[in-house]
């Protein structure tokens, strides 16, 4: 335990006028770094970064424009919604959106210029659209290579195609790439992802057997690209990676070269002493086995924290504390221990997860989720605030 929390009637941190009371701190530095580090490994295929669901929580406009400037050749979103904010921001790399619903604006999309995914159904909305905006779509057709979730199945695959033609020679579309989502890839010993993988050269054969002139063939996610080259293709597209996240349980972000991108910090808003047995937090699923200190942070699961995770650890000065009980909407309790002060404790920096801190891995196992939903997850409650170089100088590799 650190020598400043020993310390008795310490004056609580002072902070200029301003300061964070909470933030997710996005080091720019480290996102373009992962892009170069991914790009690297990947070429000559070139890098789609995803920026869906606001970047993964760290900020879509903010990493879009890093992740270009790093070298991404394209950026993904899940919805059109998602592609026109960038749009509006000035943003004009190539685009992919592909998750619609009968709500979607495509005529807006395809007047913004981009790119649609499509698994059967859209084509005649979009074939619509397209008639509106008066220019024809682009399309990337999407095959279900065993995900089962969107994409055209093997026996819907040739009716797809033949739709797609037949506005393509209309001059309503064209059907620039052929994309798949792999189902296990974090787990490389598995065998779906090789049969997969054979399904999608064979969707890709028919594709191009029946004419279609294909600019785009992507299959890998970040464990692809990770861990099988064979999946390449023209293009990856790198999601949790550019965050400077694992998917593998058994590899680490260092390991894998990458750098994580979010620091989640606030300060403790109160801390006091209290007896043994101290019930603690909803439900008092939590008590004090001796007299000790309870320290309070000012995050729950309306900023985003799990409320089921349990033990959830933070660094506070050097020191690793859990989290005890529940995890409320706004708040959570850290026993201190014995040794440690009220006053010494008030106001002490707490990093929840990320640089200098436990990583969102520890807290994904504390929750029973992945690390993709604790940086996914944490709410616009928690100001972002964007940094270059907490893992050395700007842009540095």
């Amino acid at each position: 335990m650190s020598s400043e929390l020993h310390e008795t009637g310490h004056a609580v941190p002072s902070r200029p006028a301003g300061e964070w009371e909470r933030v997710a701190e996005i080091d720019l530095s480290a996102v373009r770094h992962n892009i170069r580090r991914i790009k690297d490994l990947v070429a000559p295929a070139r890098v789609m970064a995803v920026v869906k669901a606001d970047a993964y929580g760290h900020g879509a406009e903010r990493v879009a424009r890093v992740a270009v400037d790093a070298g991404a050749a394209w950026l993904g979103t899940a919805h059109v919604s998602e592609a026109l904010e960038l749009r509006a921001a000035g943003i004009e790399a190539p685009l992919l959106a592909w998750l619609h619903t009968a709500g979607t604006d495509f005529t807006a999309g395809i007047n913004a210029g981009i790119d649609l995914g499509a698994s059967g159904w859209e084509l005649e909305r979009i074939a619509a659209a397209a008639e509106e905006a008066a220019q024809p779509a682009r399309v990337h057709l999407k095959i279900d290579t065993g995900l089962g979730r969107n994409g055209a199945t093997a026996d819907q695959w040739e009716d797809v195609l033949d739709a797609a033609m037949g506005y393509q020679d209309d001059g309503l579309l064209r059907v620039v790439g052929v994309w798949t989502h792999l189902a296990v890839a974090d787990e490389p010993d598995r065998p779906e992802t090789d049969e997969q993988l054979e399904a999608f050269r064979a969707a890709v054969a028919l594709a191009e057997n029946a004419g279609f002139d294909l600019e785009h063939r992507h299959a890998a996610n970040t464990p692809a690209l990770l861990s099988r080259p064979d999946s390449h293709f023209d293009m990856v597209r790198l999601g949790l990676g550019a965050y400077g996240l694992s998917p593998f349980a058994d590899q680490t972000s260092e390991d894998l070269g990458l750098r994580p991108a979010m620091t989640l910090k606030t300060r403790i808003a109160n801390a006091k002493r209290v007896s043994a047995d101290q019930g603690v937090s909803y439900g008092l699923r939590y008590r004090t086995a001796e007299e000790t200190t309870l320290g309070l942070v000012p995050l729950g699961y309306g900023d985003g924290i799990p409320r089921i995770a349990v033990e959830g650890p933070v660094q506070i000065d050097g020191q690793r504390m859990l989290s005890r009980g529940r995890i409320a909407m706004d708040q959570f309790v850290v026993d201190a221990g014995p040794d440690v002060a009220p006053e010494a404790l008030l106001g002490r920096e707490v990093v929840v997860f990320g640089r200098g801190g436990p990583s969102a891995d520890e807290w994904a196992l504390a929750a029973g989720t992945i690390n993709y939903e604790i940086v996914t997850r944490i709410s616009g409650r928690v100001p972002r605030t964007y940094v270059e170089g907490s893992w050395g100088e700007a842009g540095e590799e």
